[in-house]
């Protein structure tokens, strides 16, 4: 479909990539559009991924429609939302896995990669479509509902919601968290540890810091009969079902064919994110038309969503200016490090790095009983268009 329009293209449709995608749209002028590029059908609500892996009846509600994305926003019928994979990037155009309106090379004025990081299932989902992703939630409910005993691999964020949930779900049941450094949480200032250590303490919770899970090499026969899992320090657990909640890896496999003008000028070696300047641009001097953001970009942040959202608003400002001819000062805003965690069905905290830079030698933590049973869901319904909040438009 041949079009006058400029491309400013989007590649990962998760929260920052969303917000990003949305912020553009406000903002640029009505010669060019926003394509967001995205392989999962859905947009994938992450955050409520650990507690619908063991609490039944609310998976529907995590997988939202991208089709109103851009409905209350200026020009709204030019952008769109593409599902496809991009596979390679190069200096004006992105290659897809599939053809969108005919082609698979699109040409982009502006690219913004937000392409996040890779976790294990269930703190994401390996299919595209929401009817299997659907399935794999209720059949990791049901599996998790008939194992006697659970083994979970992390002591992250993820490892830690689903712990406390299963054993308010499920007190009879034997749950044990490994955790391969000293600390649960290990990002965040050592109360946070104390405090999730307690609530473990309270619940009945297994913990084993300080070792590490030998993962067999066809992964592990989570097949309901119990078997043996392997510790590195020697020891050894009897379970009937493994959950692997570890570390993220970065989606930076689509800038292999970029050409750098150094050997690091694109990619930390050390950690595989993209690095940036402040304005969010690509560092290497070649493609100052090329953004990242959220988890794939080197920021030395915290990989959090809500960082995110003042990058993306950075990102897009920085576009608009160079889009009208001006210089791209915008920078992202830093952030301290901070977590609104829920630690069992209804308990909730937020707790907050110190930041001594403005006076806070001491983390600050906010307790609360309030967590509803599907997370507020309805609230990432509304922010991706959707306001009628009826029970229908979950199965959309």
């Amino acid at each position: 479909m041949a079009t006058s329009l400029k491309n400013v293209i989007v590649v990962g449709g998760s929260y920052v990539g969303k917000a990003a995608a949305q912020e553009l749209a406000r903002v640029i002028p009505a010669t060019h559009r926003v394509l967001l590029i995205e392989p999962h059908s859905h947009f994938h609500h992450l955050f409520a991924f650990p507690r619908f892996a063991v609490l039944s009846g609310h998976e529907q509600k995590a997988f939202i429609p991208y089709t109103r994305l851009f409905a209350a926003l200026p020009h709204s019928t030019q952008h769109a939302t593409v599902q496809a994979r991009v596979l390679s990037v190069h200096q004006q155009h992105v290659h897809l896995d599939r053809d969108w309106q005919g082609l698979r090379q699109i040409p982009f004025e502006y690219l913004v990669v937000a392409t996040g990081t890779r976790l294990a299932e269930p703190a994401a989902m390996k299919d595209e479509d929401k009817p299997s992703s659907v399935r794999y939630l209720q059949k990791h409910q049901s599996d998790v509902k008939q194992a006697r005993s659970v083994v979970i691999v992390g002591g992250g964020a993820v490892g830690v919601q689903m712990a406390t949930d299963m054993k308010e779900l499920y007190p009879e049941k034997e749950i044990t968290v490994v955790q391969s450094r000293e600390h649960l949480m290990p990002q965040f200032h050592p109360r946070l540890h104390e405090i999730v250590k307690k609530r473990f303490e309270e619940l009945g919770i297994h913990l084993i810091t300080g070792a590490r899970i030998v993962v067999p090499e066809g992964g592990f026969p989570n097949h309901g009969s119990p078997f043996t899992v392997q510790l590195n320090n020697g020891s050894e657990l009897t379970t009937d079902f493994v959950i692997l909640a570890t570390g993220q890896k970065p989606n930076n496999d689509l800038l292999r064919q970029l050409p750098a003008t150094s050997a690091d000028s694109l990619i930390n070696p050390d950690n595989g994110f993209i690095r940036i300047r402040p304005t969010l641009q690509f560092q290497d001097p070649q493609y100052p038309n090329l953004f990242a953001l959220g988890d794939i970009a080197d920021t030395g942040l915290r990989k959090a969503a809500r960082p995110g959202g003042g990058q993306a608003a950075a990102v897009a400002k920085n576009i608009q200016a160079m889009i009208e001819g001006r210089q791209p000062e915008d920078v992202f805003p830093a952030f301290p490090m901070a977590i609104h965690i829920t630690l069992g069905l209804k308990y909730n905290i937020v707790f907050r790095n110190p930041n001594p830079a403005e006076g806070q030698p001491e983390p600050v933590i906010k307790e609360s009983w309030d967590s509803q049973a599907d997370m507020g869901v309805e609230r990432w319904w509304e922010r991706m268009g959707f306001q009628e909040n009826g029970p229908s438009q979950y199965h959309l």
